[in-house]
């Protein structure tokens, strides 16, 4: 059985660093002292400037692109910590790569997300936090806890703010029949309508949108995922809602933020007045539009890592 350790100690690699810096301010705590650097061969080299001996570690690294080296820069810091006696070591991955890998969807094909919760576990890390996993049932992977944290409340409460008592003029549309349990929970949470898009995706990365299922027309719309990779799905949906569906407007919502290939283009040319992701995948320089805005998930995770020090319940936070 794993106790907390004697304090609490944040360490980030280089896939987010702000989020760990702003999840350590939160907690009033400092960075923990640490670099994560290459050889001149491009083998990862980690190094701790400070003793964690005893200390409870939670190691900040989305795995997102370049997705292969920054899990490398989790597995070899989270190594070092064991080795280095740290009471207890928690990955914290506000961004969990290969998730969309979690199952056989052909034969032959590999269970990516299991192998990486397999590494995880191996290279020494005693829990796991994260959120907005792709596939839920990723969490039953990991032979460790794993706290799965949830961004639809910090989306809602940003946008009950915008809406007001205006509720009636919104409606909340869900890309996919995939995504209508998030799309209803987070129409319930703004206490508006529900409405789908249904699609037919003819090969990876590429759909076609056929119909639109519920009443959009003459309405806002809040446009709601997971994630948004490259964009076709929510850029093709954004349009359809206006053209064929007459809403007003369309004001769109995800936590993962991943947007590769054309995805900044796609989502500059769309009728997407608004998107509002949050920060658990970096959105910078040229990649930020000026229709972007990003919201910080470190005080929800800061909370999370609080309860865990001092083993409380988790689940609190999902209200």
């Amino acid at each position: 059985m794993n106790f907390h350790g004697k304090d609490i100690k944040i360490f980030t690699a280089n896939s987010n660093p702000m989020v760990a810096k702003r999840i350590a301010e939160c907690l009033g705590l400092p960075l923990g002292k640490s670099e994560v650097g290459t050889f001149s061969d491009g083998e990862i080299a980690v190094s701790l400037f400070e003793s964690v001996r005893g200390s409870d570690c939670f190691i900040v690294q989305s795995t997102c692109s370049p997705v292969n080296n920054n899990i490398m820069e989790l597995l070899i810091m989270i190594d070092a910590m064991k080795r280095a006696s740290a009471a207890r070591i928690t990955a914290v991955i506000p961004y969990f790569g290969y998730a969309r890998q979690d199952r056989k969807a052909k034969a032959r094909d590999p269970i990516s997300a299991k192998l990486v919760a397999d590494l995880i576990t191996t290279a020494g890390a005693d829990r796991v936090l994260t959120m907005d996993l792709h596939a839920p049932q990723i969490q039953g992977f990991f032979n460790i806890p794993v706290d799965h944290l949830v961004g639809a409340p910090t989306l809602a409460s940003f946008l009950r703010g915008r809406i007001g008592r205006d509720n009636e003029e919104y409606v909340v549309v869900s890309p996919d029949l995939g995504s209508v349990t998030r799309a209803r929970n987070f129409a319930s949470r703004l206490g508006c309508p529900l409405a789908i898009i249904d699609k037919r995706r003819q090969r990876a990365n590429v759909c076609e949108v056929m119909n639109i299922i519920g009443d959009v027309k003459g309405k806002k719309v809040i446009l709601v995922d997971d994630m948004i990779d490259t964009a076709g799905t929510l850029c093709n949906g954004a349009a359809a809602i206006i053209e064929k569906g007459g809403a007003l407007e369309v004001t769109a919502a995800a936590t993962h933020g991943v947007l590769s290939g054309p995805a900044i283009e796609r989502i500059a040319d769309s009728p997407i007045k608004e998107l509002i992701l949050l920060d658990t995948v970096p959105v910078t320089g040229e990649r930020k539009l000026d229709k972007m805005t990003i919201l910080s998930v470190a005080p929800l995770f800061a909370e999370a890592i609080e309860r865990i020090y001092e083993d409380k319940p988790v689940s609190p936070m999902f209200l």
